[in-house]
């Protein structure tokens, strides 16, 4: 198993991003969210950004967390997440969101929701966030929606997940 470093994005690992998003999904639509988030203060928040690179430095992965809310009480949302073809399968997705997850919660952050893979987000400690009493704002199935305290002591919203503008929802 390959060790990965991970640290958050700078301005120079923008364009190395875009080529990640776009080698890890079949449209531009990802990358091009990723663009629009970061042009949104109420979105984006410095520092929750991670790639995750090779030993000579070269990003291979990324996770992006960025403010959404639950019925106007803050929470985050972890989108997208890539890793270009040749790296999957390595650890460098898990690393990125490892990385982004424990950043948010050194930054007091609580709750964080992911729309994804219910066989594979689990591992990070996410779980259907129904059972927090949350819910997407269009149809989804249940198991695919998830959400994870950051600090199980806090409090959590409950109710309808308002998205950035940037994911069209």
């Amino acid at each position: 198993m390959t060790t990965w470093t991970t640290r958050p994005e700078t301005t120079d690992d923008i364009p190395a991003i875009r080529d990640i998003l776009l080698a890890a999904f079949p449209t531009a639509a990802e990358a091009d969210i990723v663009d629009a988030l970061r042009a949104d203060p109420r979105a984006w928040i410095e520092g929750l950004s991670m790639v995750t690179t090779t030993a000579e430095g070269t990003p291979v992965g990324y996770a992006l967390l960025s403010r959404c809310h639950v019925d106007g009480e803050p929470a985050l949302a972890l989108a997208p997440c890539a890793v270009v073809p040749s790296a999957q399968r390595t650890g460098a997705g898990s690393a990125a969101i490892r990385a982004a997850l424990g950043a948010a919660r050194a930054m007091g952050e609580n709750l964080v929701l992911v729309l994804g893979h219910a066989d594979y987000y689990p591992r990070f400690g996410f779980t259907p966030a129904s059972r927090f009493g949350i819910r997407a704002p269009f149809e989804v199935p249940d198991e695919a929606m998830m959400a994870m305290a950051l600090d199980g002591a806090r409090p959590v919203p409950t109710g309808t997940i308002g998205y950035p503008a940037a994911f069209g929802v």
